[in-house]
């Protein structure tokens, strides 16, 4: 029994043996190279056009509600009669705008300079695609007049008593103030999830008891766009935003934050227009260009290191040789334009045969009239009189 067991236990590692050299075998062919040439296509996303927002049948021009006893045509308001809360005559706004949604190319998409929608962004347009005003976000390289909003509208020396309108070009405000919010306990999540989606925010304060909230954007652009967005708005609940410009921030902190971030800016724009590698040597981030600048800087005295006064000077009596490089030929004209009789002289030597040769007298014959030339006596200049030659007098008879 243990013989036929050995038996049929070699039987299978046989066949084992003979399916690997079997395998080995066909792995050997080698496969003839394949001539087909792999082609990638790039699919680009095709832009999607503006929508319409809302149905321009749907708008009507419903007249204010009467809060007065005179109407004024011109501003579209009531006056006289007793006097109100405005904040509470508020009426909830028509439309809303959704980025996700509305934003699309238009006409003023070709047209470089062209400003944002008004009506887009408080969600009422109704040109969709047709509107000859950007229908998105105001991104990175959006960049417009400190005169005008991001809308082509005028912007005052001062802004309205009630922090509204379209503000000031005297100082770049990017902070707006949220009125009448109301009051849960995540209030600031609400107010940040809402207001996040017309930009980059930089910064949220929110007062929980007050039902206000300070929300600063990282743009100026993005902080006229979410105003206009969020006017008489609503975020989870039915309450009526009051949207406005804030006021500048007493705080020393937050001025001193300003401050800084206005440095910052300076120093980013310096850092752009200098070469990498000089900005990484001022900066030190270089330890190659560190090591290099001392051995430099030394100048061959042991123990020296010239100032970055002296070491990055420019002009023709800079101690660096490459700060030189650049004046080399106004240091060798200097004697030239100083000493202008060396540059005359081969003038003249160059002339004198010309003159020589052509002409109807000859040298010889020029040179003799020269030499007999007669100085002729100039007349002499006649003397000013010292006055008149007759006595005046008066027509009086006294005398």
């Amino acid at each position: 029994m243990a013989d036929t067991a050995e038996q049929v236990a070699t039987v299978p590692v046989a066949d084992q043996e003979d399916q690997e050299m079997a395998l080995a075998t066909t792995n050997t062919d080698v496969a003839a190279p394949t001539t087909k040439k792999v082609v990638r296509k790039v699919i680009r996303k095709k832009k999607r056009p503006a929508r319409v927002q809302i149905d321009p049948d749907t708008l009507t021009s419903e007249p204010p509600p009467q809060t007065g006893t005179i109407f004024n045509i011109w501003y579209n308001k009531w006056s006289g009669g007793d006097r109100e809360d405005k904040y509470l005559s508020k009426t909830h706004a028509k439309g809303r705008c959704n980025i996700a949604k509305d934003s699309g190319y238009t006409k003023a998409d070709g047209l470089p300079g062209s400003f944002f929608c008004l009506r887009f962004a408080r969600g009422i347009c109704t040109k969709g695609q047709d509107c000859d005003y950007l229908h998105r976000l105001p991104g990175t390289y959006d960049h417009f007049n400190p005169n005008v909003d991001c809308f082509g509208r005028d912007k005052f020396s001062d802004y309205r008593d009630d922090m509204g309108g379209v503000g000031s070009f005297m100082r770049q405000n990017r902070t707006v103030y949220v009125g009448r919010i109301h009051v849960t306990d995540d209030i600031e999540e609400i107010v940040s999830r809402h207001f996040a989606e017309w930009g980059p925010i930089e910064r949220t304060r929110v007062l929980n008891t007050r039902g206000v909230a300070f929300v600063t954007y990282v743009k100026e652009a993005n902080a006229e766009f979410a105003k206009e967005a969020m006017a008489h708005q609503s975020l989870d609940h039915d309450e009526i935003l009051n949207v406005r410009w804030a006021t500048a921030d007493p705080n020393p902190m937050a001025q001193a934050r300003e401050a800084r971030r206005i440095e910052e800016q300076a120093a980013e724009a310096i850092r752009r227009a200098l070469p990498a590698e000089f900005v990484a040597e001022i900066e030190g981030k270089d330890p190659e260009a560190r090591k290099r600048r001392k051995i430099e800087s030394s100048y061959g005295l042991e123990g020296y290191e010239a100032p970055d006064e002296v070491h990055f000077a420019r002009g023709a009596q800079a101690v660096n040789p490459l700060g030189r490089e650049g004046f080399e030929v106004e240091y060798q004209e200097r004697p030239m334009i100083e000493n202008g009789e060396s540059s005359e002289t081969p003038v003249q030597e160059e002339q004198q045969p010309q003159q020589e040769t052509g002409g109807i007298f000859s040298g010889s014959t020029l040179a003799a009239l020269n030499k007999a030339k007669v100085s002729v006596a100039s007349k002499p200049k006649a003397a000013a009189s010292a006055g008149p030659l007759v006595a005046y007098d008066s027509d009086s008879d006294d005398e």
